[in-house]
């Protein structure tokens, strides 16, 4: 059994669904500040909304475009949950005729603070307990450092520019260590690079970056959304695949409510992503952070399938995407495996 701290992991992660006649999404018990939307029967995009660029704010993860601001979208962050604009054909969170999701992380519980840890100052929302920070700093183009008010180091890191439309969006991940990275919008596999993380891994306070155009190109401004693993509710780890239905056991220790899967080895694979508000076991609706492909699209495209259990996943599947190489995958908790209200079997 794991000792977590956090019983309830709901209280800074969790998942909604709703029709193009719902405005206010209010089913969280926080006030979100990274929030995450995806039609689940269209091919519009993943959306991504955060409380430090501010609500009107966009970014896809399937794509390299710039930031881009849209006031019919996401309208306000609220005490239990968001606010979405009207409906329409031209709105990627709420248009007319389709169905959502919506994952949400919640930050700091005040505003986002002044960090001077790193030789780049930043702004940060940080939330220690479930190990989640949003950071937003300007690029020099010279080898630096970030604060990211952590207090321990992170084990994943989403890095994208805000300005400019050819920088990819890029992923420091543990398993891989700081001399490679993994792009959110790609099927690539993993990269080596000394011009993304200067060969450094991140320590309790700071990352580190290299002179490279996606990560610190010039002087522009980046958002970073980091993450550090804490028993019961996230962890970032890596598996090897066995090619085979009977697929390789994952430990998480605990339920997962969501989870990411990469795969880092050779070929061009999908970012590959299920969530229990969505997915049933045997027959799983798996979504694509890295294109904008419906749930049915994707199902038809191959075997994504994959059994959520107890204590962690295991894929159902020889697809080389889930169960034949190399992977990272990336997973937060429905139920802890200790706690008010311990994980069941499914």
């Amino acid at each position: 059994m794991a000792y977590t701290t956090i019983k309830k992991p709901s209280d800074y992660f969790d998942i909604s669904n709703w029709t193009a006649t719902t405005s206010a999404i209010n089913n969280l018990d926080f006030s979100p500040d990274w929030v995450w939307i995806k039609s689940t029967d269209s091919g519009n995009g993943h959306i991504l909304f955060d409380t430090i660029r501010g609500a009107n704010k966009r970014l896809s993860s399937a794509s390299n475009i710039a930031e881009s601001t849209r006031t019919d979208e996401l309208m306000s962050f609220d005490s239990n949950g968001y606010t979405l604009g009207s409906s329409g054909n031209t709105n990627d969170t709420n248009p007319f005729n389709a169905s959502y999701v919506g994952w949400s992380w919640r930050g700091s519980d005040s505003s986002a603070v002044s960090n001077t840890d790193g030789s780049i100052t930043s702004t940060v929302s940080a939330n220690t307990t479930s190990g989640f920070s949003i950071v937003s700093y300007t690029s020099t183009g010279s080898n630096a450092t970030v604060g990211h008010g952590l207090g321990v180091a992170p084990a994943m890191i989403i890095f994208k520019r805000r300005s400019g439309d050819t920088e990819n969006w890029v992923v420091y991940h543990k398993s891989l260590g700081a001399t490679k990275n993994l792009k959110l919008n790609l099927t690539d596999p993993e990269n080596t690079s000394s011009e993304r993380f200067n060969n450094t891994e991140p320590t309790s306070s700071v990352f580190s970056l290299g002179i490279s155009g996606d990560v610190n190109g010039g002087t522009s401004p980046f958002i970073a959304y980091c993450f550090a693993e804490k028993k019961g509710f996230s962890k970032f780890g890596s598996y090897t695949g066995n090619g085979n239905a009977d697929g390789t056991f994952v430990y998480t220790g605990f339920k997962p409510a969501f989870i990411i899967v990469k795969r880092t080895d050779g070929g061009t694979n999908d970012w590959i992503l299920y969530d229990t508000k969505r997915c049933i076991n045997g027959i799983e609706n798996a979504l694509e952070p890295n294109n904008n492909n419906s749930e049915a699209t994707v199902i038809a495209k191959t075997d994504y399938n994959i059994d959520l259990l107890s204590n962690g996943f295991k894929p159902r599947s020889n697809s080389d995407q889930i169960n034949n190489g190399s992977y990272i995958y990336i997973a937060f908790a429905e139920e802890p495996l200790v706690g008010d209200n311990p994980a069941t079997a499914r």
